[in-house]
């Protein structure tokens, strides 16, 4: 009985805990539903008391809130993003069906169909994009971007998204869809100072927006959705056909055009007008600034923000730059056929860009002068060498490290002789050339102070060799470059420019060496405030070690050395900054398609390209174009600083092994204290009986370790040891390889015995003194059967020119001569084709009054 009495209960209690549930659940059902109606009636009430703000007044707020770029000072206006807007306001009827369907196509398909907004894209772009985490585009209606656009401001909040909902469908009961449409298309920005669709259409192409064609319809259609990006005048011109071409295919899908028409369309050839000058200063930097802006705050915030933009930009520094710019590509064209100029001023201190010259003229168009050069891919030649010599430094090598300036094959699928081997008959074989494609013979043994000077390209391929294609790209990428992502792409070619990079890149690199290792990234931006003057945006130290001091202090002594280059530029080259210590670097590229020259001191960093921008070769390369505008800008930007000298390196460590202090000839490298002498210049620790490649003696992944067991291991080996022994058994190279110990000098070439001096007598001098402008002649006359194949003419120690062929006479005037005075030293040095040289000095007197 008791047992039945419990089960009775148990199904009771079910019973009524079941009821209470249910009730508990109509309740929160009700009590839902009821608030909901409560916040929809509110939501209601709220709407109705909205008010549709005035369109008419949208010109003149935008005005009021444009963003303002200044120059460094915060005082020169550089440009009002809408100083002298231009608008002009048409009807429906006046805007050509192209135009209209293709607004429709790209922007809102449905356009026609809802009533100012779309619930599936709401969802799609708050609720979907919430649980997914993906930024959903494509939320917003014509009609609520209208209201976007000129009613509301750029607040990124919910409540302002809800206002521009219930303001769309509000606006869709008052007005219809042709006037929204058409006050969309008068309203919408094409860059620039150019708002709505006749201004763009005129601007554009010169006619109504009811001629427009088809696809001059679809270009104008993608412009507004990012109009500084897609401007056709920009460098996303790539993008804008593509956005054009999606354009079009929208219409062809929703049926607004027929297939004969999209094909015709997709294949018209259109030509844009070119773009009217603004009221703009320095305007490829400022782009370069609207666009970086753009990207951190939108497009909306940057046009009617109301933002204060103080830059990095030396106004000064600029207006001379674009002067010389303009006056050096005249020159240019007329004597090279280069068109064209950029320049780059860094301080490499902060990063902060002083001056940006994108093209000779922004508003040529001849030039493609809007296009900014500075930030363009194009390929640096020899002036990417640094970067691997300093990769090279930091693993060991040093300035008296020498290599072989001789005709080398560095394919090791190729023989010796540059034909490829058998079973790779499909090999490319790669034997570079210097610049002077060897017209004076293989310079041999030399050190890579003097090879870096001098810019000498087969030795610099064999250095990318040695430190590795992979590891030179890091070295990059460490210092500033910002491309050559595919390490695979490149081969040895790259230490020689074969891999592009940007102006703008390689100047930020040449700033570290400036800067002693330390590397501040580019900025175009010293701050950034609100229309409340709130700050948003200051600049802030971002500097980082990348390369060790001594590293770039070596790099300097080199680059700045006047007397290591002279060989190759000659002494007195528009290199020279009289009075200044400056380190520069040149740099060619293939058929003279494009020359650089970038340089820099402690305080500055200068780079300049000159070249077409259609690709188009030059009659002459880098120092001869870029040089002299080099020149002008830097001497122009160090009257604003301090005379200032680089750091001397440190002396070289004695612990490294032998043959990467210099140490190139004999069978016994490990002898570091005795037997050092000097063969022609070069270091030596024992005869030259057993010269070889660098890889016979070092390992190149471990070039600090024990030397290799098996060299010829390396597949470059064989190539190289050819190129070197070829060499030695040819009438340049034979007194390296037969030189016995008993005819080693024991100081110096001028102690050498008279069996490997080229030596010579010279006549003409004039024991009296010369007059300023009166001519200097003299005679050098061989004294022995050595013959010389140059001779080297200094005076006070300043390099006047170098003699190449008899008859070794020589004539100059001392008012030609820097530092010319009373008493002076004429020096004379002369080389065989060994390599041996000789040298004299003689004094001469020229009257000063």
């Amino acid at each position: 009985m008791l047992k039945i009495i419990i089960q009775k209960s148990k199904k009771a209690f079910r019973k009524v805990k079941k009821y209470i549930k249910k009730i508990s659940l109509r309740n929160f059902i009700l009590g839902f539903i009821g608030f909901g109606m409560l916040m929809i009636g509110g939501l209601v009430v709220w709407a109705s008391l909205l008010q549709l703000p005035d369109f008419q007044s949208f010109t003149q707020r935008k005005i009021q809130s444009s963003t303002k770029i200044y120059d460094r000072t915060g005082t020169i206006v550089l440009y009002d993003v809408h100083q002298d807007i231009k608008r002009t306001i048409i009807p429906y009827e006046s805007i050509g069906v192209n135009v209209k369907n293709a607004t429709v196509a790209i922007e809102d398909s449905e356009f026609y169909k809802h009533k100012g907004i779309r619930l599936s894209s709401i969802f799609r772009a708050t609720v979907w994009a919430k649980l997914t985490g993906k930024k959903i585009q494509g939320g917003s209606t014509i009609t609520q971007q209208l209201i976007k656009n000129t009613l509301l401001n750029s607040d990124r909040t919910f409540t302002r998204k809800v206002k521009e909902w219930i303001l769309a469908l509000k606006l869709e009961k008052t007005m219809n869809k042709e006037n929204i449409l058409a006050l969309y298309l008068n309203e919408a920005p094409y860059g620039g100072n150019i708002y709505g669709i006749e201004e763009a259409s005129q601007a554009f192409f010169g006619k109504a927006p009811l001629n427009l064609t088809l696809a001059e319809s679809a270009y104008i259609a993608a412009i507004p959705n990012a109009p500084t990006y897609y401007s056709p005048y920009g460098k996303h011109v790539k993008e804008l056909n593509f956005r054009k071409n999606l354009v079009l295919k929208r219409m062809f899908d929703l049926k607004f055009i027929t297939k004969t028409q999209y094909d015709e369309a997709l294949n018209e050839k259109v030509v844009f007008l070119p773009s009217q000058p603004l009221h703009i200063a320095a305007p490829h930097f400022v782009f370069y600034i609207k666009d970086y802006l753009e990207k951190k705050y939108g497009e909306e915030m940057l046009d009617i923000g109301g933002l204060k933009v103080v830059t990095t930009l030396d106004y000064d520094i600029q207006l001379k730059a674009e002067k010389f710019a303009l006056a050096r590509s005249k020159e240019n064209e007329k004597k090279w056929n280069g068109k064209n100029a950029a320049i780059v001023v860094l301080d490499p201190k902060t990063g902060q860009i002083l001056a940006m010259v994108g093209s000779r003229d922004y508003f040529d168009k001849s030039v493609d002068g809007n296009f900014n050069v500075t930030t363009a891919l194009r390929q640096p030649g020899s002036s990417f060498k640094p970067i691997v010599y300093a990769l090279a430094f930091q693993k060991g090598y040093t300035a008296d490290t020498t290599l072989f300036d001789v005709k080398t094959e560095f394919n090791s699928s190729c023989s010796p002789l540059s034909k490829p081997l058998p079973g790779n008959k499909k090999a490319t074989c790669y034997s570079p050339d210097d610049f002077d494609n060897f017209k004076y013979g293989p310079r041999g043994p030399m050190t890579l102070k003097n090879a870096l000077a001098q810019s000498i390209n087969i030795i610099a391929v064999k250095l990318l060799y040695l430190v590795s294609i992979p590891d030179a790209i890091k070295m990059a990428h460490d210092l500033g470059i910002s491309t050559l992502n595919d390490p695979t792409r490149y081969g040895l070619s790259l230490v020689i420019g074969g891999g592009e990079t940007t102006l703008l890149d390689m100047t930020s690199v040449y700033g570290v060496f400036a800067n002693t290792g330390v590397r501040n990234p580019t900025t175009g931006i010293l701050s950034v405030e609100d229309s409340s003057g709130i700050l948003t945006e200051k600049y802030e130290d971002k500097s980082y070690k990348v390369l060790d001091s001594n590293i770039t202090k070596i790099l300097s002594d080199i680059l700045s050395d006047n007397v290591a280059r002279a060989p190759t530029f000659t002494a007195n080259s528009v290199l020279v900054v009289p009075g200044h210590e400056v380190a520069v670097k040149t740099g060619t590229t293939n058929n003279n398609r494009d020359a650089l020259t970038i340089g820099y001191t402690p305080s500055v960093a200068v780079g300049v390209w000159v070249g077409n921008n259609d690709n188009k070769s030059m009659k002459n390369g880098g120092v001869a174009l870029a040089g002299p505008l080099w020149n002008d800008v830097m001497k122009a930007v160090l009257t604003k600083y301090p005379v200032e000298s680089f750091e001397k390196p440190d002396s070289i460590d004695p612990s490294l092994p032998p043959i990467l202090r210099g140490f190139w000839q004999g069978e016994n490298l490990t002898d570091t204290t005795t037997g050092a002498s000097n063969l022609f210049g070069m270091p030596v620790a024992q005869p030259a009986t057993n010269i070889h490649t660098i890889l016979y003696w070092i390992n190149k992944d471990n070039p600090l370790g024990p030397r290799p067991i098996n060299p010829e291991k390396d597949p470059q080996y064989t190539n190289w040891e050819y190129a070197i022994q070829k060499y030695l058994n040819s009438s340049y190279g034979s007194k390296y390889k037969t030189l016995q110990p008993s005819y080693l000098p024991t100081a110096s070439p001028q102690t050498t015995s008279s069996f490997s001096k080229p030596t010579f007598t010279i006549t003409g001098l004039q024991s009296t003194p010369y007059k300023k402008t009166e001519p200097v002649s003299f005679t050098i006359t061989p004294d022995n059967v050595n013959q010389i194949n140059k001779i080297d003419i200094y005076v006070n120690n300043s390099y006047i020119t170098s003699l190449k062929a008899s008859p070794w006479q020589h004539t100059f005037t001392p008012n030609e001569i820097n530092g010319i005075s009373s008493s002076n030293t004429l020096r004379i040095v002369s080389y065989d084709a060994s390599g041996a040289t000789y040298e004299q000095s003689y004094a001469f007197l020229v009257s000063v009054l």
